[in-house]
C-alpha cells in the first residue's frame, strides 16, 4: 500500500493514490462504515484511520485491516458517489507534505556508501555516523527547496528511508526488518560549507526547507528486499547519481539493531540510510543547486520525488505576495475575514513566520 500525507482545501489528510487522484482514507473509511450501518461511522473512521502517517502506523493491524477493506471497496464503488462524499482529490490540486511529518525521531546516517566515502575523501567509519534532522528543514513532493542566502554550496543527496512500524528496543539484527513499517524517499539537501564548519554535521543538514521527503510511504510488505533498489538523481534532466542500495556499508538490519540499543524506537520514526556517490561537492567543478533548477529522485519500488529550487529571497517574496493577495480579497469582499485569518496562518506556518 502507498500512503500520502497531504493538504487539500486547507485540511491535512492521509490518502492512497488511485490513478490521477488521492483517496482520503479517513472520509472513505467513514463512507464504508456508514454503508455497513455502523453508528457514528465518521467518528469511528477518524479514530481508526487518522489523517497522520505516524498514527496510521501506530494503529497496527486493526488500522491496516480497515484500510485494506476501504481500498477493496473503492475499486467497486461509483466514482460519482465518491466525488459527492468529498473522498477524491485530483493530484494536481493537493499540497504534498513530508510523508512522516511529526514523527518523534528523524535519524540520519552519514558516510554509509563506500564510494561516497571515497569521493568525499573521508575515512570509512568504524560505526554508523548518526545525526538528527528536524522537520522545519524538510518539504514535501513538488514543494520548493530553498537555497539559503548564506551559502551557494547547496548539494543534493538521494536516500532510502526505513520507517519504523512498531514500538521496539534491543532489536536483533536478524529480525530487524520485521519492525519496519515502510519506506520512503529523502532528499537530504546539504549546505556543505556549514556542514564542515564543526565536527558535527547538524547545522549543514538542517537549513530551512533544504530537504524533501515523499511523495509516498510504501508499506514494507511491498518491498521484501530494501537492499536491492536502484537509486537515481537527476538535476535538470542530467543524471547525477545512479546506484543501488546494496552499496550500504551498514545495512538497515544493522542500523535498527544498533540504534535500538541506545534508544527505543516508535511507529513513524525515520532512519535515513545515507546517500550513494555522485553528489555535487565531489564533482570538478562542484555542482551546486541554484534557483530555477529541478531535482528528481527516483528509487525503485518507492517512487519519484520532484522539487523545484528557489532562492531564500524569492521564498520571502512569495510569502509577502500571498499575504497581499489575501488582504486584497478581503477588501473586495471575495474572502471572509475568518477564512483570510486561517489562510494567513497557513502561509505563516509554511514560511515559519511569527
Amino acid at each position: 500500500m502507498k500512503l500520502a500525507l497531504y493538504r487539500h482545501a486547507g485540511v491535512t489528510r492521509l490518502g492512497v493514490p488511485d490513478g490521477d487522484v488521492l483517496v482520503d482514507l479517513t472520509r472513505a473509511g467513514g463512507w464504508l462504515l456508514s454503508s455497513r450501518g455502523v453508528s457514528r461511522a465518521a467518528e469511528r473512521a477518524a479514530h481508526l484511520l487518522p489523517p497522520s502517517t505516524v498514527e496510521f502506523l501506530a494503529g497496527g493491524r486493526e488500522t491496516r485491516a480497515l484500510a485494506n477493506e476501504v481500498v477493496d471497496a473503492l475499486s467497486r464503488a461509483d466514482r460519482r458517489e465518491l466525488d459527492r462524499e468529498g473522498i477524491l482529490a485530483p493530484l494536481d490540486t493537493v499540497e504534498f507534505l513530508p510523508t512522516l511529518l511529526g514523527a518523534e525521531r528523524f535519524i540520519c546516517v552519514g558516510r554509509n556508501y563506500l564510494e561516497h566515502v571515497k569521493e568525499g575523501g573521508a575515512e570509512v567509519p568504524k560505526y554508523p555516523v548518526l545525526f538528527s534532522r528536524y522537520w522545519p528543514s524538510v518539504v514535501g513532493h513538488r514543494q520548493a527547496l530553498v537555497r539559503p542566502r548564506l551559502s551557494e554550496q547547496f548539494d543534493f543527496e538521494a536516500e532510502v528511508c526505513a520507517v519504523i512500524g512498531t514500538d521496539c528496543r534491543y532489536v536483533e539484527r536478524v529480525r530487524a526488518l520485521d519492525v519496519v513499517g515502510g519506506y520512503t524517499i529523502l532528499q537530504e539537501g546539504s549546505i556543505r560549507d556549514w556542514q564542515r564548519r564543526a565536527p558535527t554535521q547538524m547545522a549543514g543538514k538542517n537549513f530551512y526547507h533544504s530537504g524533501s521527503m515523499g511523495p509516498y510511504l510504501v508499506t514494507a510488505d511491498e518491498i521484501p528486499d530494501p537492499h536491492n533498489l536502484r537509486i537515481t538523481t537527476t538535476l535538470n534532466d542530467q543524471t547525477m547519481q545512479d546506484a543501488n542500495s546494496s552499496g550500504m556499508l551498514y545495512d538497515i538490519n544493522f542500523l535498527i539493531h544498533y540504534i535500538s540499543q541506545f534508544m527505543p524506537l516508535a511507529p513513524g520514526d525515520v532512519i535515513a540510510t545515507g546517500t550513494p556517490p555522485g553528489v555535487g561537492m565531489a564533482r570538478t567543478p562542484p555542482v551546486w543547486m541554484r534557483a530555477g533548477d529541478t531535482l528528481v529522485i527516483e528509487i525503485e519500488s518507492i517512487g519519484r520525488l520532484e522539487n523545484p529550487v528557489v532562492d531564500e529571497a524569492a521564498a520571502d517574496t512569495e510569502h509577502r505576495n500571498l499575504v497581499k493577495w489575501i488582504d486584497r480579497a478581503v477588501a473586495r469582499g471575495a474572502l471572509h475575514r475568518n477564512t483570510a485569518a486561517r489562510k494567513k496562518s497557513q502561509a505563516a506556518r509554511l514560511a515559519r513566520r511569527p
